[in-house]
C-alpha cells in the first residue's frame, strides 16, 4: 500500500498539469472566438475534463483570464517600455499602438480584456496603469516638440483608443477577405486628428464599403449583458 501510494503521487501531479494545460489551451481558443463571457463549461468540454476540474484550478473566471493572458500583457507592457525609448516621440506612440490593435484585432478575447474593465485580474491592473504611463509620456513629449495639440490629454486620448479599440472586432470580420488589416485606417484618421498640423497621408488599408460597413454595423450589434444585469466578464 505504501508503495502504491507513492507511486499514485506523482501520476495524480502529472494529471493534474496535463489537465491544467488542456484548460488553459481550451480557454484560449474559447475566448478567442467568442470573447471573456464565453460559458465556463463550454471551455470545459473542449479541454475534455468537468467543471469541477476546471473550478479547481480555477476557482473564478478571472483567476482563468489571467492565467491564458498573462504572456500577452506582459509583451504590450514590453512594446510600451521599448515605445518610450523611441527618440523620435510620434514615432514611438504611433508604434506601439500598432501593436496594441494588431492585438485587439488578433482574437476577441485579448480586445475584451483590454477595452473593457474586468476585476480581480492583477496583471490586467498592470497593463492598464502601464498603458496610461506610456501614452501619457509619449504624448507629453509630443506636446513639448509641437507635433500634438496642447489641449488633448491622456484622457482624451485613451478613451477615444478604447471606443475605436472596441469596435476592430467587428470591423476585422466584416474585412477579413478583402482586408484583414483594415483596422489601421481608422486608427490612422483618429491619430490624424490629434496632430497640430496633419499632413495628407495616404490612409493605410482601402476604405470600407457599403457593403462592409453594414456588416461591421451588424457585427457590432447591442451590448450584451449578463442576467445580474453587470457587462459580460465582470
Amino acid at each position: 500500500m505504501t508503495v502504491g501510494a507513492r507511486d499514485g503521487a506523482p501520476r495524480q501531479r502529472r494529471d493534474a498539469r496535463r489537465n491544467r494545460e488542456l484548460l488553459l489551451g481550451a480557454a484560449h481558443e474559447v475566448f478567442t472566438e467568442q470573447g471573456l463571457d464565453a460559458p465556463l463549461d463550454v471551455i470545459a468540454r473542449r479541454a475534455g475534463v468537468g467543471n469541477a476540474t476546471l473550478y479547481r484550478h480555477f476557482p473564478t473566471r478571472a483567476a482563468l483570464v489571467d492565467a491564458v493572458f498573462r504572456d500577452a500583457l506582459t509583451g504590450t507592457m514590453d512594446a510600451g517600455e521599448q515605445a518610450r525609448k523611441a527618440p523620435d516621440a510620434w514615432a514611438g506612440l504611433t508604434a506601439y499602438l500598432d501593436v496594441v490593435f494588431a492585438a485587439l484585432a488578433a482574437d476577441r478575447g485579448s480586445n475584451d480584456l483590454m477595452t473593457t474593465h474586468l476585476r480581480g485580474v492583477d496583471s490586467l491592473e498592470a497593463v492598464h496603469e502601464h498603458n496610461r504611463r506610456t501614452v501619457d509620456s509619449l504624448l507629453c513629449r509630443c506636446r513639448e516638440e509641437g507635433v500634438v495639440r496642447a489641449d488633448v490629454t491622456t484622457e482624451d486620448v485613451l478613451f477615444g483608443l478604447a471606443a475605436l479599440g472596441r469596435a476592430v472586432p467587428a470591423l476585422t470580420a466584416a474585412t477579413a477577405a478583402t482586408a484583414p488589416d483594415a483596422w489601421r485606417r481608422p486608427l490612422a484618421l483618429f491619430l490624424g486628428g490629434l496632430r497640430t498640423a496633419p499632413a495628407a497621408a495616404t490612409l493605410p488599408a482601402p476604405a470600407l464599403t457599403a457593403a462592409e460597413l453594414g456588416e461591421a454595423l451588424r457585427e457590432l450589434g447591442p451590448h450584451r449583458t449578463r442576467p445580474d444585469g453587470r457587462e459580460p466578464g465582470a
